[in-house]
């Protein structure tokens, strides 16, 4: 793992208020509601939850966006809500935060994505989901990319962020990407089964372990099974990197078609919730690649970056003070 000298931390963290990225995926409100539990229901053998309070956050492709503005990048979120109540809070958010939402597209033929989480004592008793999976119309494409082709002087990198919720579309992906190469903007995709193998020349691929697993039907169990699998994903996309998030294992970042790799072991001392994790990882490993980092430093910041919002309780974005005493820990002077 790569250790930072004082002056180099210093150097990235300042260049981080330079880098823009857009994010463009399946953005979600996370509705939380918290409570404890004294007693199981009559009605049926599940527990009662009293609610004492509720909060509303940044989910999905809006996390990650969120990850990107608190590290102290700029980030500029695109995709699509409904004309209700969850796809108003989302924008009171985002503005809240400092955000443009000229890139949120409403769509009146879907609801916004909205996943209520029900916490009793810091555990995680159920989630329930509002959502369409449906593809978005084209005219909803368009608009989208329209938005992509009017910022592309002002991007440094763009981040698909895919939770199969319908507004990544094969032709929006394609077209996204094509985009990206004829202006030179670096392009990370978090992927997820649906839609797989259509990120086809990007720069950085990251899936976690299980969905590897499940695109190429295969079980890894070793380290040599794990570099298979990179090498069949390097064949198949045609991508600069690949970086597979292991969970408790860490992370394994490949380059030269899978000729070089580096485990990056985790920084975790303790789990309470690995929800938003991944969007940890890549919002981190971008920012830091786009402001000056070869990608072992990116992959180094990403990891302590996870292990952070691991010991939180629900998704949490990565709090760039606590990023920056972890990593002072174990600079070098």
């Amino acid at each position: 793992m790569t250790k930072f000298s004082s002056s180099r931390l210093q150097e990235l963290f300042d260049n981080f208020s330079r880098v823009k990225i857009a994010v463009v995926g399946d953005l979600m409100l996370d509705r939380y509601m918290w409570g404890y539990v004294q007693r199981i229901s009559p009605e049926a053998p599940v527990p009662v939850v009293e609610v004492t309070s509720e909060t509303v956050k940044l989910g999905g492709s809006a996390n990650v966006a969120n990850n990107i503005l608190t590290i102290g990048a700029n980030a500029f979120p695109v995709g699509v809500v409904g004309d209700d109540l969850p796809g108003k809070l989302l924008r009171d958010l985002f503005t809240a935060f400092g955000m443009d939402i000229s890139g949120v597209v409403t769509d009146i033929d879907r609801p916004t994505t909205i996943k209520t989480r029900i916490i009793a004592h810091d555990q995680h008793v159920v989630r329930a989901d509002v959502e369409s999976k449906q593809d978005i119309h084209r005219a909803v494409e368009d608009r989208i990319l329209a938005i992509i082709r009017e910022r592309t002087a002002e991007i440094d990198g763009i981040i698909l962020e895919d939770y199969n919720k319908g507004v990544l579309t094969p032709r929006l992906i394609g077209e996204i990407i094509t985009i990206c190469h004829q202006h030179k903007i670096f392009v990370a995709v978090d992927p997820k089964f649906n839609n797989f193998f259509n990120f086809r020349g990007v720069d950085l691929f990251k899936p976690n372990m299980r969905e590897t697993e499940q695109a190429l039907g295969i079980k890894i169990n070793t380290d040599e099974d794990l570099l298979a699998a990179a090498k069949e994903l390097f064949r198949r996309l045609e991508c600069k990197y690949v970086l597979i998030t292991r969970g408790d294992k860490g992370m394994t970042l490949f380059s030269d078609h899978g000729e070089k790799q580096v485990h990056v072991p985790t920084r975790a001392r303790k789990i309470h919730d690995v929800s938003g994790a991944g969007d940890t990882v890549i919002s981190a490993f971008v920012v830091t690649t786009l402001a000056g980092a070869d990608v072992m430093e990116a992959a180094t910041m990403a990891n302590f970056a996870a292990a952070i919002v691991c010991a939180e309780v629900g998704v949490v974005p990565i709090d760039r003070h606590k990023l920056w005493e972890e990593l002072q820990t174990c600079s070098t002077n």
